[in-house]
């Protein structure tokens, strides 16, 4: 059948069922909304009313996002005990029905490995359509990604609203573009309308969107904004340059935190998911050691380095945010310089500069998420070593994204932390949804079927990609079709 990813079991029956248009579904009314985004993701196509898809309920599906579906001649049954399976179920007949209307009979028992299967995609470096972010959350749910991880924030844009910083978009949102065009500005923001309407796309597709704001490192958009959040007070700009930059959020600044404050409140106004990623990433000390404020800080903390003050920050985000019915999640870096403020065991650690970040959570008591740059989690890298493949800083094989196993070489004990791993799209060089698409599948369809099957085996993956990607085609996104 080609599935991507495998199913866990799948039994062959003799017979086919057959159709001369897309089955009719029908079931029960509780699946009402799993069918309603099933029409939706044919609509256009002939129907067949003389076949059925029907939706049932199943109790033997033990977790929330396990499935069964039964291909017979007279009609396909998608059973689940939650929707989330059934809606899981009912991609797998998408995939299925894009191939044609004649199916083996079979039965296929499923469900997934990991509950965290993401996708990040950074929106500050390029501000990327609403069309476009459910284009592709749609072709994501298509594969069982789970979580829609939305970077909104950097030092090259700020796409949140935020009532009372309304500077934030009116400044932070818009950086001078560096390459040579017409305009010369780029950027923008989503509006609440926006982010309403993403989140309740994504909602009907099954998918769970968490928000990140970077604090306190790449802030130049905040800082261009209110320059006395930082330590020198500018001047800032909003960058148009790619790299790591100095200024960061002053932590001698109790302002700093009104604004986290006004931003959290914003977020947990408009978005349902429990989990809130606050960065933490690539900051850097050189300011806060030169600064009189943050210095008085390190005093009144009885800490003795710059470095350390990321962990009282951190403690305090962390702890904003779980005043708010959040829970934090951060990149690795938050690990570091933590023995005098101790971080959290309700902060969720996101390994991104290898797997030593993930297994040092673990062992702390923290829930991971893996998503190791050098181990092919990362979609902004070029497909190969052909200088004339887009992408920048490392090369990410289909092969590599494959073998990504968030568990490997872990004690049983730390696996058991792991919640999940995802893939991660940076957009310095990424400058078009077209670009994205290609950067995006089908290394996305990889690290889906690495995080939902137990039964990883990349000479059969190979052999279903092809007509895989004939699937994606219909879907009209374009692809690498390279060397895997």
């Amino acid at each position: 059948m080609n599935i991507i990813p495998l199913p866990a079991a799948i039994e062959y029956h003799a017979g086919f069922f057959k159709s001369v248009g897309v089955p009719h579904i029908a079931g029960e009314e509780r699946f009402a909304p799993e069918m309603r985004s099933f029409r939706e993701q044919f609509a256009g196509e002939p129907v067949d009313t003389q076949t059925q898809i029907f939706c049932s309920t199943d109790a033997s599906c033990a977790e929330r996002e396990e499935y069964r579906l039964q291909i017979e001649p007279e009609r396909i049954t998608v059973s689940a005990s939650c929707s989330d399976g059934l809606y899981h179920g009912l991609q797998t007949v998408r995939q299925l029905l894009l191939d044609g209307t004649a199916l083996p009979c079979a039965l296929i028992k499923d469900r997934p490995r990991f509950s965290w299967r993401g996708f990040m995609l950074d929106t500050a470096r390029h501000f990327y359509t609403v069309p476009f972010i459910k284009k592709l959350l749609d072709s994501l749910s298509l594969h069982h990604i789970n979580v829609f991880h939305w970077h909104l924030t950097d030092d090259q844009g700020w796409r949140l609203p935020v009532k009372a910083y309304p500077l934030l978009t009116e400044i932070g949102s818009r950086r001078l573009e560096c390459r040579p065009v017409w305009g010369r500005y780029t950027g923008g923001f989503y509006s609440e309308e926006d982010i309403r309407s993403v989140l309740a796309f994504a909602a009907s597709r099954h998918i769970e969107v968490v928000p990140e704001v970077d604090l306190p490192g790449h802030a130049s958009a905040i800082l261009a904004s209110y320059p006395g959040l930082g330590c020198t007070g500018g001047p800032y700009r909003v960058e148009d340059r790619t790299g790591v930059f100095e200024d960061v959020l002053c932590a001698g600044t109790d302002a700093v935190f009104d604004l986290a404050a006004a931003v959290f409140d914003t977020i947990t106004e408009l978005f349902p998911s429990k989990y809130v990623h606050i960065g933490g990433d690539e900051v850097r000390f050189n300011r806060w050691e030169a600064c009189p404020k943050c210095r008085q800080r390190l005093v009144a903390t009885g800490l003795k380095s710059a470095r350390e003050l990321q962990s009282w920050m951190t403690v305090k985000l962390v702890e904003m945010l779980a005043q708010r019915g959040r829970t934090a999640i951060g990149w690795d870096e938050v690990l570091e310089d933590t023995e005098q403020f101790r971080l959290p065991h309700e902060l969720i650690v996101m390994s991104w500069r290898g797997s030593e970040g993930g297994e040092q959570a673990a062992r702390r008591g923290h829930k991971v998420i893996m998503a190791p740059s050098t181990k092919g989690s990362y979609l902004d890298y070029r497909h190969t070593e052909d200088p004339e493949e887009p992408g920048q800083l490392g090369i990410t094989r289909v092969s590599q994204t494959y073998a990504l196993d968030p568990c490997e070489n872990m004690t049983t004990e730390a696996a058991a932390a792991v919640i999940g791993g995802q893939a991660n799209l940076w957009s310095e060089l990424i400058y078009a949804g077209k670009i994205a698409e290609y950067m995006i599948f089908p290394r996305i369809c990889a690290l889906a079927e690495a995080v939902w099957t137990e039964r990883k085996d990349f000479t059969s993956f190979a052999e279903r990609l092809p007509l895989h990607q004939s699937r994606l085609e219909k879907l009209h996104l374009v692809q690498y079709r390279g060397a895997l």
